[in-house]
C-alpha cells in the first residue's frame, strides 16, 4: 500500500466521524456526562471509571461504521 493510499483511506475515516457522532448522539452524551461527573473539581479521571459508558459509544461507532461500508 502506497502513502497515498494510507492518507486516503485515512481521511476518508475522519470524514465519517461527525456522521458517526449524530448516529451515537445518546451514547456520546451519556459518555461526555460521564467524564464531566467524574472530573468535577480537583477530581482526576480515572482509568475504567467511565469504562460501561466509552463500551456502548465504542460499539455504537462500529456498529454504525461497517453500515457505511
Amino acid at each position: 500500500m502506497t502513502g497515498k493510499e494510507v492518507w486516503t483511506r485515512a481521511r476518508d475515516r475522519l470524514r465519517s466521524f461527525p456522521r458517526l457522532v449524530a448516529a451515537c448522539a445518546e451514547e456520546a452524551s451519556a459518555y461526555g456526562r460521564c467524564v464531566v461527573a467524574n472530573t468535577q473539581g480537583s477530581k482526576d479521571l480515572r482509568k475504567d471509571t467511565c469504562a460501561k459508558e466509552f463500551q456502548a459509544l465504542k460499539s455504537c461507532f462500529t456498529l454504525n461504521a461497517k453500515k457505511a461500508r
